[in-house]
């Protein structure tokens, strides 16, 4: 596929037929989007592929406080898990929220489940010292994360970007065994989409590109 037409029809895949996703072509995948940049190239990411059913279900167990939180909030009219504000709804209206099955079902139900982490000790959080939530450290880990949903859709496949289980890290790293240097980044179902969408919205350039300054004029 051209490049840009991978760019523009990449959409956040939710829902799976039940073909497998071969290890041939999620090697494929894999080897491809190796190739995404990191800080100083230290290549500091461990991706590993669940194909376990009781370890899938035990992630889709651990999405649910984060989803509970997140559905409360919403209906309460917050921006859901916004760093700026608190919650709304109290600790007991978000632990009597219901979690819908389209949170938890693509874990269950895609071809593979690949858990994206990354070593903190070879990225440059530049921010770590500033007043807020930090999110430089990413850009040593999510251009891969995208790249695998790149070359997904190239190779006829599809999934989407979850972080509701980083939430409950501690959970996933004594689930997974992975060491206490390493940060979960996102936890990314791949499998074939019931429905491969080609058109995707999104904002025009001209709503959020400015010159010279955050008040300057459109691009």
């Amino acid at each position: 596929m051209d490049l840009y037409d991978v760019m523009r029809s990449t959409p956040a895949v939710r829902e799976f037929t039940d073909e497998p996703l071969p290890d041939d072509t999620l090697r494929r995948i894999l080897d491809n989007a190796r190739f995404a940049p990191s800080g100083g190239n230290r290549q500091g990411t461990h991706v590993i592929v669940v194909r376990d059913r009781a370890t899938r279900e035990r992630i889709a167990e651990l999405n649910k406080p984060a989803v509970r939180r997140y559905l409360a909030q919403i209906r309460a009219g917050q921006s859901p898990w916004n760093p700026l504000e608190a919650p709304a709804p109290t600790p007991a209206e978000i632990a009597a929220t219901e979690v819908p099955e389209q949170f938890t079902k693509p874990v269950l139900t895609a071809g593979a489940v690949l858990v994206v982490c990354v070593d903190l000790g070879l990225v440059a959080a530049m921010d770590q010292h500033l007043d807020r939530i930090g999110v430089v450290s990413g850009a040593s880990v999510y251009p891969l994360v995208w790249n695998i949903l790149l070359a997904a859709r190239n190779e006829g496949f599809g999934g989407t970007i979850t972080t509701m289980a980083v939430a409950q890290e501690p959970a996933v790293r004594e689930l997974l065994g992975i060491p206490e240097r390493y940060a979960v980044a996102a936890v990314l179902p791949l499998g074939k989409p019931v429905k491969q969408l080609t058109r995707l919205t999104r904002r025009p350039v001209s709503e959020f590109v400015t010159l010279e300054r955050f008040d300057g004029a459109a691009l």
